[in-house]
């Protein structure tokens, strides 16, 4: 065929065109194949207009309540020494404002109240006691609290009460028979106390279901008192059990109804935060959420979780001055034993300090032998190095002890390490299916066992 140069020129113009047109749809199909694999085709749940409110640093009805009550004890006591039980009073009102704000002053301080008002009476009231014990509790003085409890128990005051805490302190040091005993003996599906304790223990034996079933009776109960304290309790817990078995919509709902109860939860805020980061893998708006926490309370623990996802954004710098944020907070040496966990888990895995983790490993033990204490001394030895020893010690202590995704994802590591990788392998498919409570970084890890 002849072509003449008019002809030609329009050939050639055309050609020109369905090559470029070629080439736009196939950087359209790149660009579309790179947004489905970064949103990984996940649902979009939450909302900046459902909670933005709540960061806006509003003055919290709740604590101004509870600095006014510890003001008013504070200046009874100063007028009246000798009234003891004003100690007690003032104690109360200290914890709530360590619960509100996360100052671990507030919680020393009402320790040394609660010790004050129990030599005046030589440790002889069972309600004074369990007071002193719930404050053990919260500073991971677990054996002390038990020390304190038996005392309570044999006064025979309130025994109920007692009882149930006896249940929570033995359930820590890993005494699940004698928790089982105690938890026997408070039995009453109508009551709220009992009820929470149930669903704490079908979470330790592995049954979600029960365990959300109980926390949802217990809700009702709530809710039916209309004791608000009560509500927000229930809801920020039951929302964590919803993200545990993936109903992540419901997590994020409930979550929001414990802050339309007190828009200064710092809990239900810390637990929307990750939904956005591991859930919708939106890491810069978890950090604003985070920031805005920061200012009204605080708790050091929130710097590693800054630091996960400054990793997850391959943001070195900012990963690392949030590591020593944590490291400055944890100094204080007021938290006592409170962070022993978090940072052995901090010295094996960040900054290859193994041998420090192993004695802050070995110092869990003693304090709490339970199964998560064991897996902080396997998953140092596998950091570590000593692959043989981590085994052993998983398989004798952790192994069918607790169900935990974080222990049960060092434990087919263990297992791949040991050349275990049928075992390893049966593991990953549940770690998969645990992938939103275990977080992006580690569902990384957990696809290449």
């Amino acid at each position: 065929m002849v072509i003449n140069p008019t002809t030609k020129t329009t050939y050639n113009q055309q050609q020109k065109t369905k090559k470029m047109n070629t080439a736009n749809y196939k950087l359209l199909f790149i660009l579309l194949l790179v947004l489905t694999s970064c949103n990984k085709s996940l649902d979009k749940i939450t909302s900046v207009n459902d909670y933005n409110t709540y960061l806006e640093g509003l003055e919290s009805e709740t604590l101004q309540t509870i600095q006014g009550d510890h003001d008013f004890w504070e200046n009874k006591l100063e007028k009246e020494p000798n009234q003891y039980p004003y100690l007690v009073k003032l104690a109360a009102s200290q914890s709530q404002l360590f619960t509100a704000t996360g100052n671990i002053d507030y919680l020393i301080l009402a320790e040394e109240s609660l010790i004050k008002a129990n030599e005046k009476i030589n440790y002889t009231n069972s309600g004074y006691l369990r007071a002193l014990a719930r404050n053990y509790i919260s500073q991971h003085r677990f054996k002390e609290a038990l020390n304190l409890l038996e005392k309570a128990e044999t006064i025979g005051e309130n025994l109920k009460g007692t009882q149930k805490m006896l249940f929570d302190v033995h359930l820590e040091l890993g005494n699940t028979k004698k928790a089982s005993h105690y938890l026997a003996q408070v039995k009453d599906l109508s009551d709220f106390g009992f009820l929470i304790r149930l669903s704490k223990w079908s979470d330790h034996e592995g049954d979600l279901s029960a365990t959300i079933k109980y926390m949802e009776k217990a809700m009702a109960i709530a809710e039916s008192s209309k004791n608000k304290a009560l509500m927000q309790w229930a809801y920020t817990n039951i929302a964590d059990y919803y993200g545990h078995d993936g109903q992540i919509e419901k997590s994020y709902h409930y979550y929001l109804k414990a802050l339309a109860i007190n828009p200064n939860e710092a809990y239900a805020k810390k637990g929307i935060a990750w939904i956005v980061y591991s859930y919708e893998r939106n890491p810069q708006e978890a950090i604003r959420i985070l920031n805005t926490i920061a200012k009204q309370h605080q708790a050091p623990d929130y710097y590693l979780l800054k630091a996960e996802i400054a990793e997850y954004m391959n943001d070195k710098t900012a990963k690392t001055k949030y590591l020593t944020l944590y490291a400055n907070a944890v100094n204080n040496t007021k938290y006592g034993d409170m962070y022993n966990a978090y940072n052995a888990k901090l010295f094996a895995e960040e900054l290859n300090l193994t041998d420090l983790a192993l004695k802050l490993s070995r110092e869990e033990i003693d304090n709490r032998p339970t199964a998560q204490s064991y897996d902080l001394l396997a998953w140092t030895y596998y950091n570590k190095g000593h692959y043989e020893n981590a085994l052993h010690i998983a398989e004798d202590n952790v192994l069918n002890k607790t169900f935990e995704p974080e222990a049960m994802y060092h434990l087919a590591k263990i297992y791949k390490a040991n050349g275990k990788i049928s075992e390893a392998k049966e593991l990953k498919k549940e770690l998969l299916e645990s992938s939103f409570e275990l977080g992006p970084l580690v569902e990384k890890e957990i696809k290449n066992i």
